[in-house]
């Protein structure tokens, strides 16, 4: 018999309380508690179950799509089994990963730091597109010396797939090296200025229109600290939550298989960047149930 990589590294203790458990699920959970490689406020590690605590607390009918997820079931397989080293931790994500890929379902991985969407999304198939929210480009080759880190992610992930199916959301706060990489490799974004302006919902509407299936990274910072204090990198001036909101209605139309949610630290928080990361979890499950009706 074929060994299973979920019976192998999750710690089967799941959180999120659903109350049609004898149904098929809908999406399942999984949460990632890691953050070794960080380099500021350390502790993302516990937003995982901080996250499911939320949302196990929150209103989960959605009008806009009359669906009521208190009627649905959403499989949650618990945590990844804890390591500090970032390779371990990605060659585990990514048999997890594939794993659950091959079964269908929309995906949705809890962190932790960035670095484990170098393992997640690239278990998804190569057509996949994949749009991140966040205030940072994580494009850096090395940070603190390392080159598998929250600060260089994107970096691996565009080396090893290349920048076509990118869309980068956001960012406002980096570095020169970052530039040159990005703009070298034509990697696509939305900037900080065009979400102000009114722009984000059409012009990430236009992107994901071109795609089957999206994959969609939330890095909470991209948020401003006003909206979302608990964060690992809190970045001053960034957008609103419902400017945020507004963005993910332009996924309406498209199939997300697969979104992570990551650095939330439930440390420097005050209950409102936990609510943030579950109603965005709520929505995209909805959002997606809404298109089989």
């Amino acid at each position: 018999m074929k060994m299973s990589f979920v019976d192998l590294y999750m710690n089967k203790n799941p959180m999120i309380t659903s109350s049609n458990v004898g149904s098929e699920p809908v999406a399942t959970v999984f949460g990632v508690p890691f953050d070794a490689t960080h380099s500021y406020k350390s502790g993302c590690r516990f937003g995982p179950d901080a996250i499911r605590d939320s949302f196990n607390n929150i209103e989960v009918f959605h009008p806009d799509f009359q669906i009521d997820l208190e009627s649905v079931n959403i499989e949650d397989l618990g945590n990844t089994r804890h390591t500090v080293v970032a390779s371990e931790m990605i060659d585990m994500v990514k048999k997890i990963t594939s794993e659950l890929v091959a079964k269908q379902r929309q995906l949705f991985i809890l962190g932790g730091e960035h670095s484990i969407t170098y393992g997640t999304f690239t278990s998804f198939p190569k057509e996949t597109g994949y749009v991140v929210f966040d205030a940072h480009y994580d494009l850096r080759d090395e940070f603190a010396d390392i080159k598998l880190s929250h600060a260089s992610y994107l970096r691996r992930i565009v080396e090893e797939r290349g920048a076509e199916n990118i869309l980068h959301v956001g960012a406002r706060a980096f570095v020169g090296e970052e530039l040159e990489f990005l703009k070298e490799n034509n990697i696509k974004t939305i900037s900080d200025k065009e979400i102000r302006g009114g722009q984000g919902p059409q012009l990430l509407k236009n992107y994901v229109s071109t795609f089957d299936t999206i994959y969609s990274s939330f890095d909470l910072d991209v948020l401003d600290p006003a909206f979302a204090p608990g964060v690992g990198n809190p970045e001053a001036v960034g957008i609103s939550s419902r400017e945020l909101f507004d963005m993910i209605h332009s996924f309406e139309e498209t199939k997300i298989t697969g979104v992570d949610i990551v650095e939330f630290n439930p440390y420097h928080d005050n209950g409102s960047t936990a609510s943030l990361a579950a109603k965005i979890m709520s929505t995209m499950i909805a959002m997606n149930l809404s298109k089989n009706k």
